[in-house]
This record gives structure tokens, C-alpha cells and sequence, in this order.
């Protein structure tokens, strides 16, 4: 059997007025993510490592920031159309484990409505992902709550 390890991070800028997209769902706060998409870091980093595991480079590369197609795109779609380039080169998922790193709203309560959504959109089992999430205790950008951050390990197998 052929595995493949992949890791990814993303960062987001919070801003007041704006949404808050973790996971798939829209979590309720006066902050939300500055970007081009819509700021889903969960998301944004388990395809970075979906791509990183197949060797396919990364979000950026396949989705630039600079195309207005992505333009405000729920991440849902990347993470879709992400799975099917790697499902075309003949990969599959074996299992998702990853970590929000948000100081303020707290969210564990969204983790399992967050799982039951990337499952669909992975076409997966919910016991393939894993959501974590956890404070930097007050300190650096998370910490001043003036951003967003996660991290994606992903294995992936390759069909033979």
C-alpha cells in the first residue's frame, strides 16, 4: 500500500463586521476572517494538506487569491473540488486530524456539526476526522484575538 502524509497551516486577520467561517459553519461573533474566499482557515489548511500529500503543490497554486472566480467562495466548493483532483490522480483519504487555534468565541461546541460537515463534502466517515481546538493562552496574534489560525495533518493512500 502506497500512504502519504501531508501537513498544512493557514492564517486569517480578524476584523469587526465581518463573518466567521470555521469548518463549513458559520459561527456567531463580532469578528470574522479577512480574505478573498471566505476566510475558512480549517478548511484552507486540510486542503493544503490534501495537495501537499499528493505532491500537488498547494491551495494557492490551485485556487489563487488573484482569480475573481474565488472570489468570496465558500471553502466548502475548494475543499470539493480538492478531493476531486486527488480522487483523479487516484489517492483516497484515510484520515483528517486537525487544530483550530481561536481565542475568542470559544467553539468546541460547532466541532461535531464542523466533522458531520467535512464528512459529507469528503464523502467520508466522521470517524475519519478529527477537530481540536485550542487558545494560545493570550498570547501573539491568536492570543490579542487579532487572527485566526489552523493546522491539517491528512493521510492519504494511493489506489492501486
Amino acid at each position: 500500500m502506497n500512504f502519504r502524509i501531508g501537513q498544512g497551516y493557514d492564517v486569517h486577520q480578524l476584523k469587526e463586521g465581518n463573518d466567521l467561517t470555521v469548518g463549513g459553519i458559520k459561527i456567531p461573533h463580532s469578528k470574522g476572517c479577512v480574505a478573498h474566499s471566505d476566510g475558512d482557515v480549517l478548511i484552507h489548511a486540510i486542503c493544503d494538506a490534501l495537495f501537499g500529500a499528493a505532491a500537488l503543490r498547494d491551495i494557492g497554486f490551485h485556487f489563487p487569491d488573484t482569480d475573481n472566480e474565488f472570489k468570496n467562495i465558500d471553502s466548502k466548493i475548494l475543499l470539493k473540488k480538492t478531493m476531486d483532483i486527488l480522487t483523479k490522480k487516484g489517492y483516497s483519504l484515510v484520515n483528517i486530524d486537525s487544530t483550530i487555534c481561536l481565542q475568542k468565541p470559544k467553539i468546541q461546541k460547532f466541532i461535531p456539526l464542523m466533522i458531520e460537515t467535512l464528512a459529507k463534502v469528503i464523502d467520508t466517515s466522521e470517524e475519519n476526522i478529527s477537530v481540536k481546538a485550542t487558545t494560545t493562552e493570550k498570547l501573539g496574534f491568536v492570543g490579542n484575538e487579532q487572527g485566526i489560525s489552523a493546522f491539517a495533518s491528512v493521510l492519504i493512500q494511493k489506489q492501486e
